[in-house]
């Protein structure tokens, strides 16, 4: 096409995306409710100590990571955040809801975020969601489940008296596994290591990720239609 196209070199991207402030994903044009489905992945920083391997072959012992955590609606990212691999799925929720102007009807995550912080921070955000976490095996019922039991109890005398397979088809918690299925598509297409070496911008690398994704998004999506054999 013979275009001159102006491009940084990548020491001077590095420096700026220190700095680099990148907006949340635009709210949608649609009034429905959001259908909440959240998960986390580990995503390798490739540091001096990677370089060193791949260059001279040194074998390295230790692998430094970074955890993505990503919130789904109808195949959109709505909102992200990059943290340290020791930092638990429920403690990134509450940064992770104030990214969302949208309200939440639905939240389906997997066992790692049952307990009261996420349960409570979902009931005071949003009014009447509807949460779909499987309570462990271990869970014990409330003090006040015979009288008034709260949504977590009905789940735990489901899960004890129809067994697990039944509770996810009558809660839907299948739904899931459209998380599974996103963090796959996150590192097939964008991949599965950071470049950047500071926290920061390695946060700035991943929410550009982000945005890559939903612009494809965006473009447009593959329809299925069940046709008679």
């Amino acid at each position: 096409m013979e275009l001159v196209l102006p491009v940084p070199d990548f020491s001077t991207l590095s420096r700026r995306a220190d700095g680099l402030k990148l907006s949340n994903p635009k709210p949608r044009m649609n009034s429905e409710p959001v259908e909440l489905v959240i998960d986390s992945t580990g995503v390798k920083i490739f540091g001096a100590g990677e370089w060193q391997e791949t260059k001279h072959g040194t074998r390295i012992k230790r692998r430094t990571w970074r955890k993505l955590h990503l919130d789904l609606n109808a195949g959109e990212i709505v909102c992200s955040e990059l943290t340290e691999d020791t930092v638990a799925d429920p403690t990134a929720v509450p940064d992770l809801l104030d990214q969302i102007e949208d309200t939440v009807a639905t939240f389906l995550g997997d066992g790692a975020y049952d307990g009261t912080p996420v349960r409570q921070k979902l009931a005071d955000r949003f009014e009447g969601i509807e949460v779909i976490i499987p309570p462990p095996k271990t869970a014990i019922l409330g003090p006040q489940a015979a009288t008034a039991p709260t949504a977590r109890d009905r789940d735990i005398l489901a899960l004890q008296k129809n067994g697990k397979m039944s509770w996810q088809k009558q809660t839907g918690y299948g739904r899931r596994s459209r998380s599974e299925t996103l963090m796959g598509r996150f590192k097939q297409v964008i991949g599965t290591t950071l470049r950047s070496r500071k926290l920061n911008n390695q946060r700035t690398e991943a929410k550009l990720g982000v945005a890559v994704l939903n612009t494809m998004t965006a473009l447009g999506r593959a329809t299925f239609e069940k046709v008679s054999a």
